[in-house]
């Protein structure tokens, strides 16, 4: 086994691109993520930290080379309606892929191969996938923050996987093909995390505050902060915008795509009102098999499903966020009682006027009395 067979063996199991580099680090991305200090403090949260990944050596000390793996995962178009709430690589099935699904055996095919062919493997998780991707050859950078292969534009999954046998390397391409003085990305972002080409404060990512902001981390809590409940809009499972403003996507947005049948088959289940008032079996049937990323707990997907209804203005979600504020989650009546301040109207004040005065909870009451405040 070389090089030519490991990238033809990727490329018949279904991956666009495979490249390979160096298993010595890369100390330049570590650089610079520590320059950017507490923006990226988050990174102690994480159990994928590509800091300490950066050094793959650390974790296997005999690793030799990196297999870079690139999946397209826009191949099938999604309804208008989901794409307004969840990312499309998450609808893709392929990020983070659980067991039994079709991307999770692709690449345990690929570990498969490598293992069976005489390579010592390790998943490579934690390693800085966009940079190693640049390294080994199969990717550019955006200003967007996102990594670039050439027809899928930045809708890319990049898998890593470590092995202990040295090969052939790629040459990096460390570049962007962004033009020079466009700044569509940083203009489109609703929160302006993109504070400046190829630097984002993921503080401010409208992707953090939906599954980052998780209780039981020591400086993060549930609580998303009032002045991005609203920039947020109705994203409960991530965002594409600055994706798909790029110049750099137009082609891949415009081609022709196939109908993802397993998403048409259960899209009509999956509105607000079902996340927000979601059974468990409910979690399990049509949220879990989508969306079990970052997010364990279905009480984070009901409260993003709140803050959408509130940005929607729809009167017709009060009687749903009337259910959510008898929810014995103080959580989800604390950001159901914000949704229906923005929603306003006498049937939402009614529902909170009512609700006040049964209500156990300091912080709900004084939600309740925020909203109240907006008529």
């Amino acid at each position: 086994m070389n090089s030519k067979d490991i990238k033809e063996y990727g490329l018949n199991i279904g991956y666009s691109k495979v490249g390979i580099t160096s298993a010595d680090g890369f100390p330049e991305y570590v650089e610079k993520v520590l320059a950017r200090g507490d923006k990226f403090d988050i990174l102690n949260y994480t159990t994928t930290n590509p800091v300490l990944g950066a050094m793959p050596k650390k974790f296997m000390p005999e690793a030799k080379s990196v297999i870079v793996l690139i999946l397209d995962y826009f191949q099938n178009d999604y309804p208008e309606e989901l794409k307004k709430m969840i990312g499309k690589a998450y609808m893709a099935r392929c990020y983070g892929p659980q067991p039994g699904m079709l991307a999770h055996s692709r690449l345990q095919l690929m570990k498969d191969y490598l293992a069976n062919n005489g390579c010592t493997v390790d998943s490579g998780i934690g390693i800085p996938a966009r940079w190693a991707a640049a390294q080994a050859g199969v990717a550019t950078f955006g200003k967007n923050n996102f990594a670039f292969s050439d027809d899928a534009g930045s809708y890319v999954i990049i898998h890593t996987i470590v092995v202990d046998k040295e090969l052939d390397y790629d040459q990096p391409t460390m570049v962007s093909k962004c033009p020079p003085k466009c700044e569509l990305c940083m203009n489109a972002c609703p929160t302006q995390a993109i504070t400046a080409p190829f630097e984002l404060d993921p503080k401010r990512c409208i992707a953090f505050h939906n599954w980052m902001t998780q209780d039981g981390r020591d400086s993060i809590s549930s609580f998303i902060p009032y002045e991005f409940r609203e920039p947020i809009g109705c994203k409960i499972h991530g965002c594409d915008i600055c994706q798909d403003v790029c110049p750099l996507n137009h082609k891949k947005l415009k081609a022709p795509k196939s109908v993802d049948r397993y998403i048409e088959q259960i899209a009509a289940d999956i509105t607000l009102p079902s996340i927000l008032n979601m059974t468990d079996e409910f979690y399990a049937n049509r949220i879990k098999p989508i969306m079990y990323n970052y997010i364990k707990d279905k009480r984070y997907f009901m409260r993003n499903a709140a803050i959408a209804m509130g940005n929607s203005k729809d009167k017709a979600f009060v009687k749903d966020l009337a259910i959510a504020l008898t929810n014995p989650d103080e959580m989800i009546r604390e950001y159901a009682a914000w949704a229906l301040g923005k929603i306003g109207g006498m049937e939402s004040r009614q529902v909170l006027e009512s609700n006040y005065a049964k209500e156990s909870s300091d912080n709900v009451k004084q939600a309740i009395h925020q909203a109240l405040a907006e008529f």
